[in-house]
């Protein structure tokens, strides 16, 4: 960290919030580094007491940001050093906010951690310490910074995401840019920051793996379906089965109308729940949506929504879809971001869509780029 005094109020808050989970039977004493030259991987000693005399010792670094490949690359070989010199000795990192993906990788690699939200996973053999507290998994307002670098979320980089979780790599940013309909120059840095958080791997200029299913999960927990898709809620005088039955009806070239979403989409794949609102896309244009709603037979209401009519603002909601039993529906990898990041019990149906995704991954990821304009056929 650059700034001497928040690093200090760091540290402090950090043994503050040890001592106040282990109570008084336990004492935690932060100590400056007075290791003598150079510059060291670490910013202050942490010692953890027992009444008994017991005690861990910790080194400790502060940092502002930390980055999940900076935990898997330089963390790690860190935490590894330290072991090697002192089995007894371990790491902590400590920041105002670490992200889940960081967190992940932090644990991985064995190395404890602490954020000011309250995430805090300490594992101590000797003495006996095992805490593992969830905090805030979004950075708060305060930690929030602006970066050269394109966050996930937004029209273009869902675009690219969904992208790169229905094909299969190896690919380059020039071939992505091109049949995403995006800059060369987004890609390239969007391509950097999923590096950085180990989302994808590179050869050089050449993507050679995706990890899709963390990638898709990263997406949603950036994104509102219900807030990014406008809905417009609607009631169905003949109930729900009637609008299925003439989504059914309408013919193979009513998919560029509309897609189903949501619960009942998922139900397709992993038949969980019962009921729910039907979610359906229709084009970002307005007049579009009341096209739709004639066309269906559904009435507008204020609430009590059975089904409701999304926005889809981006093309690539359109993508790969899936025909099932006569209806089509968004690709599964918009199916997944979709519930994942909706209301009430869809997070745990987008949970169960991913592990179909998993289960059945030959059969909905396109081998190559010049397929990925082809409905996905399961």
């Amino acid at each position: 960290m650059d700034n001497a005094h928040a690093e200090h109020e760091l540290l402090e808050r950090t043994r503050a919030t040890l001592q106040d989970l282990l109570g008084p039977e336990w004492e935690v004493i932060l100590q400056p580094d007075q290791v003598p030259g150079g510059d060291h991987a670490w910013d202050a000693m942490l010692q953890i007491k027992s009444t008994d005399g017991v005690y861990v010792q910790m080194l400790v670094e502060a940092k502002e940001r930390v980055t999940p490949k900076e935990a898997a690359d330089r963390l790690a070989s860190t935490a590894s050093l330290v072991r090697r010199v002192n089995h007894y000795t371990q790491l902590m990192v400590v920041s105002p906010w670490i992200s889940p993906l960081t967190q992940d990788a932090l644990r991985s690699n064995d190395i404890n951690y602490l954020d000011l939200t309250g995430n805090i996973s300490l594992r101590v053999g000797r003495p006996a310490i095992v805490i593992h507290t969830q905090g805030a998994d979004r950075a708060p307002a305060s930690h929030r910074h602006r970066s050269s670098k394109p966050l996930l979320t937004g029209l273009r980089a869902g675009r690219l995401l969904r992208l790169l979780a229905d094909v299969v790599p190896p690919y380059r940013a020039t071939e992505l840019a091109k049949r995403a309909g995006l800059s060369l120059p987004y890609v390239s840095k969007l391509l950097d920051t999923l590096e950085d958080q180990l989302l994808i791997q590179r050869d050089g200029k050449v993507v050679v793996s995706v990890d899709w299913q963390r990638l898709l999960r990263a997406r949603a927990m950036q994104t509102d379906l219900l807030r990014s898709a406008n809905p417009m809620g609607m009631i169905a005088p003949n109930g729900v089965k009637a609008v299925l039955h003439q989504l059914e009806a309408t013919g193979p070239g009513y998919r560029r109308e509309v897609l189903i979403t949501g619960s009942y989409a998922a139900r397709s794949f992993a038949p969980v729940s019962v009921g729910g609102q039907l979610m359906l896309y229709v084009q970002e244009a307005p007049e579009n949506a009341q096209a739709v709603a004639n066309e269906l037979g559904l009435m507008p209401v204020p609430e009590g929504a059975e089904v409701l009519l999304l926005h889809a603002r981006d093309s690539s909601v359109w993508q790969r879809p899936i025909e099932i039993a006569g209806r089509w529906q968004v690709g599964l990898s918009q199916l997944a971001v979709d519930c994942l990041s909706g209301p009430g019990r869809m997070p745990a149906e987008g949970e169960k869509v991913l592990a179909f995704m998993t289960e059945h991954e030959h059969a909905w990821r396109k081998p190559d780029l010049s397929l990925s304009d082809e409905p996905t056929l399961l």
